[in-house]
């Protein structure tokens, strides 16, 4: 197959983002297909120079079409979404002088559907479209969007998308049902969670203790649990200040790590200074490429994934939680639904309570100090990594959905 790939946000593992596309990609091409992305430059590294409007380089065989066009985790909504229309026109414009088979748009943002609704209008080609988020919900949810009548017409574009694409992928279970519900046959949707990177993360413990002696001294031999990604509103990191307080009470040899960026950062380092654990059992420190956040999570004995009391966001598949059960690290997490339903099953972290921090230091101090309970659960890191969500596995879905969507 000859693929358009349509993903306004690449990322390779030198860069400080999710890598799922690279992933997916790279393997596509180890089968022979060949991959085109059209994308930005928002979040690939500064190895790499770019002009002004669109720029062409080549990475593991896969061919990219990069527009230069400036992204960080602190812009207001407002700047987003116009830069979310700014690539809607020019990748609809550069997209439209490929040829390929076959149209995979991965969101967010929604918008992204726009090129391959589009091509695959103007060209007779199959679109495949990936959910990441159920798009406009979360907004909502939130309070991003309030305006009723964008809210209507992001609740029409979305059911557009999804009833004009041939196939429909969604990351979560609760994707795949919200899919659905918009009258999708369940046929043409198909489940492929973000996934577990064991080749990259999967390594040596040497690796992360001279990592913690090198660069985290101020850890010394307390436990290190960690926090890697993104400072937003819908991230409630504010919980790790108030988890980090509660526990200088509950066990003093615990050092909580927190590596990132976004809107919200220095919001949580006042508060954390506030209550007087900043640089004292709570670190903040600044973003790193994805090839430092294996050596941290080797080094860790806990990793964290956090979000507010969002529902909507329970859907998620969050990159950090599969990363740290690649690298066999335990993970714990503050929200419910589908992960917190295979955590609780297969026994490989814990789940913390979302109001009382009391209680949650007592589970994380209980956790790291039982060591029959702490060992299952990094076997069972290892088998959810490897046998449920490897790359490999979810490569394979995404593939053969490619493959029968061409096929239609």
């Amino acid at each position: 197959m000859n693929i358009l790939y349509l993903h306004q946000y690449f990322a390779t593992p030198n860069s400080n983002a999710g890598t799922r596309s690279y992933e997916m990609a790279k393997r596509f091409v180890e089968h022979g297909h060949s991959v085109t992305f059209v994308t930005t430059s928002a979040l690939l590294s500064s190895e790499y120079s770019f002009s002004k409007g669109w720029n062409v380089i080549h990475i593991e065989g896969i061919k990219l079409h990069v527009l230069h066009l400036a992204y960080s985790n602190k812009d207001s909504f407002i700047k987003r979404i116009f830069k979310f229309v700014k690539f809607a026109i020019f990748s609809t414009l550069k997209s439209l002088s490929l040829k390929v088979d076959v149209v995979l748009a991965t969101s967010t943002p929604l918008t992204i559907a726009v090129p391959g609704l589009v091509y695959s209008k103007i060209k007779n080609k199959p679109l495949v479209f990936e959910v990441r988020d159920l798009w406009p919900e979360l907004p909502v949810a939130v309070g991003a969007i309030k305006n009723p009548v964008v809210i209507k017409l992001a609740e029409w574009f979305e059911a557009y998308t999804y009833k004009n694409s041939s196939r429909v992928v969604g990351l979560s279970p609760g994707m795949c049902a919200g899919i659905v519900r918009h009258g999708v046959d369940e046929s043409r949707v198909t489940l492929a969670t973000n996934s577990c990177d064991t080749d990259l993360f999967d390594v040596d413990a040497s690796i992360g203790i001279r990592y913690k002696d090198e660069h985290l001294s101020f850890v010394g031999d307390r436990k290190l649990v960690v926090y890697t990604g993104t400072f937003g509103l819908i991230n409630n990191v504010e919980y790790l200040v108030f988890l980090a307080n509660e526990m200088q009470n509950e066990m003093s040899d615990v050092c909580f790590v927190a590596i990132g960026d976004g809107m919200m950062k220095e919001q949580v380092i006042a508060k954390a200074k506030e209550l007087g654990v900043y640089q004292i059992n709570l670190y903040i420190l600044p973003p790193v490429p994805k090839t430092e956040i294996i050596k941290l999570l080797s080094a860790a004995d806990l990793a964290l994934s956090l979000f507010g009391p969002i529902p909507e966001m329970w859907h998620n598949s969050a990159n950090k939680l599969f990363d740290a059960l690649a690298s066999v690290t335990p993970i714990a997490i503050n929200y419910g639904g589908w992960q917190k339903e295979f955590i609780d099953k297969y026994n490989c972290g814990i789940v913390l309570d979302s109001d009382d921090y009391t209680k949650s230091a007592h589970q994380i101090s209980k956790f790291l100090n039982e060591d029959i309970a702490y060992s299952y659960a990094k076997k069972q890191c290892v088998e959810l990594a490897y046998n449920h969500f490897s790359r490999n596995i979810m490569a394979a879905k995404l593939e053969k959905t490619l493959q029968d969507a061409t096929d239609d």
